[in-house]
């Protein structure tokens, strides 16, 4: 993988993770048409540059986190739904993963839905989200398991539902990605780029973790420094451009063009063309 291919990836992972859009769907087209979705680096690349989209969250919302402990609760109360089932399913996760085709289907489906989902919750207007509101949107946030859903998508329709409006749902969505993706990121980096297990980690088996991380190269860190870096520019400028679009113009225009990609998808895999990480 060059420079401008992780700066390119990197971008669509900033732009991509918090809309309700599949950042996945997106990883692995951007992958395939530049020809690196068969490399190991590639993989790894996706979920490492991960952690500078996190830090965008925190870096652009700062003062909710040090101000607010009732939203430390809410975040865990949500968190723990996909905690659990993540940890309970996950060799069944990393099966539909690998299917493109279901990251398809379900990229049209969700646009579909998205379609409707304005007016569905036209009346949705509280800007405020209570326990009971965080562990309904935290059960929606464990249909994102399946690949395409779109976590952004699942837990913003989830807050929805419960009667919040788009700004906070949205808002919400965001500082829930934190513990989530950290969580998710951390884990497949520890198992697919260092061959550790968790165990390895809570038993502080120090010889195997050097040993691991004696394996990355130069070039390697090079490359996540710059993911992380141009990721975490890039989904900054994504989550407030976001929030501003979405409280004007709604989902209306993300149903269309998850139905777009996801048809293109279709289209790519009946011509022969081999979509995986």
């Amino acid at each position: 993988m060059s420079v401008w291919q992780a700066i390119i990836l990197a971008i669509v992972e900033g732009l991509t993770e918090f809309l309700p859009v599949s950042s996945t769907g997106h990883m692995i087209i951007a992958a395939t048409l530049m020809g690196i979705n068969e490399l190991a680096i590639t993989k790894i690349f996706a979920i490492s540059i991960q952690f500078g989209t996190i830090l965008s969250v925190v870096v652009l919302y700062w003062r909710r986190f040090l101000t607010s402990f009732d939203l430390y609760k809410k975040i865990l109360i949500a968190f723990i739904p996909a905690a659990v089932l993540g940890l309970l399913l996950e060799k069944a996760i990393d099966a539909m993963l690998s299917s493109i085709l279901i990251t398809a289907i379900m990229l049209i489906l969700g646009g579909v839905v998205l379609l409707f989902i304005d007016k569905w919750f036209n009346h949705a207007d509280k800007d405020r989200i209570n326990y009971k509101n965080a562990f309904t949107i935290g059960l929606f946030q464990c249909i994102a398991m399946i690949p395409g859903v779109s976590r952004s998508a699942a837990t913003i329709i989830g807050g929805l539902t419960q009667g919040v409006n788009r700004k906070a749902a949205a808002e919400f969505s965001f500082f829930l990605a934190v513990p989530t993706m950290l969580a998710a990121a951390s884990f497949k980096f520890m198992k697919d780029m260092l061959q550790l297990e968790i165990m390895d980690v809570l038993t502080f088996d120090w010889p195997k973790i050097q040993n691991s991380f004696a394996i990355i190269s130069t070039q390697d860190i090079k490359l996540l420094i710059i993911g992380n870096v141009v990721g975490f520019v890039v989904a900054m400028i994504a989550i407030q451009s976001f929030i501003s679009f979405l409280t004007k113009y709604g989902f209306k225009v993300f149903g269309y063009y998850r139905i777009a990609v996801g048809l293109a998808i279709l289209m790519l895999i009946a011509m022969g063309i081999d979509l995986k990480f």
